[in-house]
């Protein structure tokens, strides 16, 4: 089985890269110029150079794969141009589909994200049923994903064997960048989190994610979304378990959102606007924080075989890797 897969040099998609390859996948990974290629250490694979926002260029790459893994995504609560974030996660999306429908590719994962689900304020756990539309998206990023799964859920209806999968908020190591969840356990470890805000997460152990990515590719019902998900959990409980793990205190001091609002307000205007910096706390962060992304993945666990396991080793994983590669003081 030849793969071809984007965003193998990221988080999700390093350890998508490593599945595959335990499971004996011919891989052809993307990589941008500017791609940093340590999380592909050790995965037995032929790299190209390329990107979404020329996707033609992609073409003779993709010639010739039986799998098309598309995991890449700008992946970013704050941005200055965001045209750019809706070229590669909706156009960008469009065009690979597109060019694999044209090249004969037999199957097609894309990975979108469990931010297109239709949230709720109270808490209430979601489901792929659960009524959404545009309008429930949440800044540039949300819709930018949502836009994008819509593309790849028309393509199925036309015909192509697209399957879409939406990971809740994946933890574990090599979360080089960080991501904005990474980021949060980053700031735990560094004492740069005071206070905590009122909303909740479902974490995933990102390695789980990854095997769910194989799965799919045997399992998987082309047009079907599956939620990927682990515990649902509110960030006090986050906070506290990742004290329970290093014995760092917990923070206590509950922050109304419209006081994280102003905050968020006054840095992005500050250090995003004006010293064309990213922003510790954005606004669309702090909306997104008023509801609760709390999902089920019962649909994965019957159709892919996916496992619903605790988070706490995952926590323990991401805050040892953090801690090893400088991100952190060590224990």
């Amino acid at each position: 089985m030849k793969v071809f897969l984007t965003g193998a040099t990221g988080f999700v998609g390093a350890h998508v890269a490593k599945s595959l390859a335990e499971q004996g996948a011919e891989l052809r990974l993307l990589v941008r110029p500017t791609s940093k290629l340590s999380n592909l250490e050790g995965v037995p694979a032929e790299t190209v150079v390329g990107d979404l926002l020329q996707p033609e260029g992609l073409r003779s790459s993709m010639r010739g794969c039986d799998v098309l893994m598309h995991v890449a995504a700008d992946y970013r609560l704050w941005v200055r141009e965001p045209e750019t974030m809706y070229a590669s996660n909706v156009e960008g999306t469009r065009a690979l589909l597109r060019i694999a429908h044209e090249e004969g590719v037999r199957r097609v994962v894309c990975t979108s994200s469990v931010a297109t689900m239709g949230f709720k304020e109270d808490g209430t756990i979601v489901d792929e049923t659960t009524p959404v539309s545009l309008a429930d998206m949440v800044g540039h990023y949300k819709r930018s994903k949502f836009l994008g799964e819509q593309v790849a859920i028309e393509a199925a209806r036309a015909g192509q064997p697209v399957m879409i999968l939406n990971p809740t908020t994946p933890i574990g190591p090599q979360d080089i960048k960080p991501t904005p969840t990474g980021r949060i356990i980053v700031d735990f470890l560094n004492k740069k989190f005071p206070a905590y805000v009122d909303t909740g997460l479902n974490l995933v152990d990102v390695r789980e994610v990854a095997r769910a990515h194989v799965a799919a590719l045997e399992k998987g019902r082309p047009g079907e979304r599956y939620i990927l998900g682990g515990e649902n959990l509110t960030l006090k409980q986050i906070l506290d378990k990742m004290s329970a793990i290093t014995g760092l205190p917990s923070p206590t001091m509950k922050v109304p959102h419209n006081v994280a609002m102003a905050f968020a307000f006054f840095d992005e205007t500050w250090t995003g606007k004006m010293r064309g910096k990213e922003p510790r706390a954005t606004v669309e962060a702090v909306r997104m924080g008023k509801k609760k992304m709390f999902a089920s993945s019962a649909k994965a666990q019957r159709e892919l075989g996916f496992r619903v396991i605790p988070v706490y080793e995952a926590l323990r994983a991401a805050i040892d890797w953090f801690r090893a590669h400088g991100y952190a003081p060590s224990a």
